[in-house]
């Protein structure tokens, strides 16, 4: 009779796990659907954007990073980052 009784207990929890699982992603599904988990990245409205990068040696790196009309011109490095230059930025051509 016990091993009955363990049968049917695994089997509930078994049940239960799977339940939540297809609840979990149920929920997942559905708010990617509906746009709940897309930001305004999603809807193409970035105002982030790195234009070019430049490797000057294994530690350090040159960063071009544009926002809105502005380009900044960044040293980043493993003792710490830096802006070396701002300026605005130049018209791009259209995709």
């Amino acid at each position: 009779m016990e091993a009955a009784l363990d049968w049917i207990a695994w089997a509930r929890a078994l049940f239960a796990l799977v339940a939540t699982l297809a609840l979990i992603g149920l929920a997942a599904y559905a708010a990617r659907r509906f746009g709940m988990l897309s930001g305004a990245a999603a809807r193409g409205e970035r105002r982030l954007k790195i234009v070019e990068t430049l490797m000057i040696d294994p530690r350090r790196r040159l960063v071009i990073v544009r926002m809105d009309d502005r380009e900044h011109l960044l040293l980043l490095s493993a003792s710490g980052d830096r802006r070396v230059a701002s300026g605005d930025a130049k018209g791009e051509a259209a995709p």
